[in-house]
């Protein structure tokens, strides 16, 4: 079987990676640069993404006067937004193609950066411009949806718990890799910006915005020289619509914001917490660890679901989110094992899981909708062929919406942290909230997919 790309659109025709013969031969080579690119554009989507989980801490330290409250905000509004648009990211991919949505939703991302850059070098901005900023930024967590949904269209249904994995959880990496880059380039000196701290040190915080612009750039080229569409893969948003009647969504779209809405709402508060707990330590320089650790676990979380089951590695990985959970009330100050030590152990544990889930539940999605899809197809008497199309563009339209749904944490978590800190002047009741969801979550996975056999493989 031959693989053609329509002239001058990087459309493939006759693609069909189920089919063994053409998958070795040529399918997942071209299934291989794909990921490849993708996995490029969305590492820095996330880095821009997070920004302000490093930017935020600095604000004050460079002239500004906003409270902790305001600082936890600006850290949560990006996930926020992120949520909102990932609704249409999700389904934009059928409509105009992946390669093309690749290339303008990464190069779009220059526009913060660029802006960012700008407004921390005058202490008089004014905090709405800051909020501003901070929802654009959320444009790149959108990327997210729209990624996961094209790149599934590549990989046979016995791959794509690893795709997926590895797609998101390289792209998630960008979160660590923004909080190691931005605090050791934001002491570079640059031409403009620099800003004098009360020890007598400078930074120049735009550096940490600004370091993303040219790397983005790249990442839109290659994007557009590298990337496919693949034909026959075209929907309308009324093809696609439909997948929102699913029940199934909705409860996997809870999962989902259990383990990658902790992932990213941790990652966007864990600084600015750990800094209000332990003010005497310089958390900057260690907070790029445990989105280091959840990342790198993402992709372990569709591999150990490739091999042992989805819903059984979600069942024990919300097991093992309670304990930490509930750990980590003993490690704040004026507890019983009151230390940083402890208390950053504890949120690595979390981290790490929290990323391990992210990866279980996305498998969990992909093999349930699947599934769901070529069973209704079938008992309409729809051909296999037509079966499987709808399956697959119902499965991308799941993964899409279902990671908005998960991306709403990004928001809660910190916003969480900052109210409970202003109400109580302790984060215990946003834990106590986040420790009972787990738990639910929990039982939400053994009791409606369990006992399904089919959803287990």
């Amino acid at each position: 079987m031959s693989v053609k790309p329509h002239a001058g659109h990087g459309a493939l025709e006759n693609w069909a990676p189920e089919n063994q013969q053409f998958w070795e031969s040529r399918g997942k080579h071209i299934a291989r640069r794909n990921l490849i690119i993708s996995v490029s554009a969305l590492l820095l989507a996330f880095c821009v993404w997070m920004l302000f989980s490093t930017v935020a801490v600095n604000l004050n330290r460079v002239g500004f006067n906003f409270t902790v409250d305001q600082l936890f905000l600006l850290t949560a509004l990006p996930s926020l937004s992120g949520a909102l648009f990932r609704v249409p990211y999700s389904f934009v991919v059928p409509v105009v193609g992946g390669r093309l949505w690749t290339v303008i939703s990464t190069a779009v991302l220059i526009i913060p950066c660029v802006w960012l850059g700008f407004a921390v070098q005058n202490p008089s901005t004014p905090y709405g411009v800051f909020i501003v900023i901070s929802l654009f930024c959320g444009l790149a967590g959108a990327n997210f949806a729209s990624s996961m949904g094209n790149i599934s269209l590549f990989y046979p249904k016995s791959k794509q718990g690893s795709a997926l994995g590895i797609n998101g959880g390289l792209g998630n990496l960008g979160v660590s890799v923004m909080q190691l880059v931005a605090p050791l380039i934001i002491v570079v000196p640059f031409v403009v910006g620099g800003a004098t701290l009360e020890d007598g040190s400078q930074i120049w915080l735009a550096n940490a915005a600004w370091i993303w612009v040219p790397l983005l750039a790249l990442a839109s080229i290659a994007a557009w020289g590298g990337m496919n569409d693949i034909a026959g893969m075209r929907a309308s948003l009324r093809d696609q619509l439909p997948v929102l009647k699913q029940g199934h969504l909705w409860t996997l779209g809870l999962l989902y914001l259990a383990t990658f809405g902790s992932f990213i709402g941790f990652s966007a508060g864990f600084a600015m917490l750990a800094k209000t707990q332990y003010p005497q330590v310089d958390i900057i320089h260690l907070a790029f660890f445990g989105p280091f650790l959840g990342a790198l676990a993402r992709s372990a979380g569709g591999f150990l679901s490739d091999k042992f089951g989805g819903v059984r590695v979600t069942a024990i990985n919300f097991l093992l989110m309670t304990f930490f959970s509930a750990l980590l009330f003993l490690t704040l100050p004026g507890s019983v094992a009151g230390s940083f030590l402890a208390f950053y152990v504890v949120f690595m544990g979390l981290f790490l899981t929290a990323g391990l889930g992210s990866g279980s539940t996305f498998q969990m999605i992909a093999v349930i909708f699947r599934q769901i899809t070529l069973d209704r197809m079938t008992a309409k008497g729809h051909s296999a062929e037509e079966a499987q199309h709808a399956a697959v563009t119902d499965t991308a339209a799941a993964l899409g919406f279902i990671s908005a749904l998960g991306a709403v944490g990004g928001f809660f978590i910190p916003k969480a942290f900052g109210t409970s800190l202003t109400l109580t002047g302790s984060p215990v009741g946003a834990m106590k909230i986040f420790l009972v969801f787990y738990i639910v979550c929990l039982l939400l996975t053994w009791l409606l997919y369990g006992r399904r056999k089919t959803h287990n493989n």
